[in-house]
C-alpha cells in the first residue's frame, strides 16, 4: 500500500478491488466482467484514490506469458495533469522490477496523445500493429518498451 502525501492531498495506489467495479467500468469500458474479476484474484490492476476518491486506474497483463504488458493507464479528464498518470506508472514497474522483470512494454494508437507520454518516460518505440480486418480496423497500434 503506497501512500503519499501531496501539499493536503492524499494519494494511495492500491490493487484493484471488487468494491471498485463501478468506478472501474466508467473509465474502461474495454475489459469484459470476467477479466476485472480475474484483474482482482491475480492483482493486476491498480486504482489510484485521491483522498479516498479513485481517479485513475492500471491494468496490466502478460504479454509472451513473460514480460509485462501495460494494456491501459487512464486518468479521470479533469484529474489530468497531477502527474497521477506518471505515479502510476512508477509504481507497476517499481512492483515489475520487484518481481523479477527487466522490461515492460505497453503500446498506444497512433492517433492517441499518450505516445508522448510514454516516451516522456523513458520507454521506445518498438513496433507497429496494422489491424485492417474490417471488424478490428483501427488506427496503427504503437508498442512502447522500457528496460527497469
Amino acid at each position: 500500500k503506497k501512500i503519499k502525501l501531496q501539499g493536503n492531498i492524499m494519494i494511495n495506489i492500491r490493487h484493484v478491488q471488487n468494491k471498485d467495479k463501478d468506478f472501474w467500468f466508467s473509465l474502461d469500458r474495454h475489459l469484459p466482467e470476467s477479466e476485472f474479476c480475474k484483474k482482482v484474484r491475480d492483482k493486476t490492476g491498480y486504482v489510484l484514490l485521491e483522498n479516498n476518491i479513485p481517479v485513475g486506474l492500471l491494468r496490466y497483463n502478460l504479454f509472451w506469458d513473460n514480460t509485462p504488458f501495460c494494456a491501459m493507464l487512464f486518468v479521470e479528464c479533469n484529474m489530468r495533469g497531477k502527474g497521477y498518470g506518471k505515479k502510476l506508472m512508477l509504481h507497476w514497474e517499481k512492483e515489475m522490477k520487484s518481481m523479477g522483470y527487466k522490461m515492460v512494454m505497453t503500446s498506444t494508437q497512433s492517433d492517441e496523445n499518450a505516445q508522448n507520454f510514454y516516451r516522456r518516460h523513458g520507454y521506445q518505440d518498438a513496433g507497429v500493429l496494422l489491424l485492417n480486418i474490417p471488424e478490428y480496423e483501427q488506427p496503427a497500434e504503437i508498442f512502447f518498451i522500457k528496460a527497469i
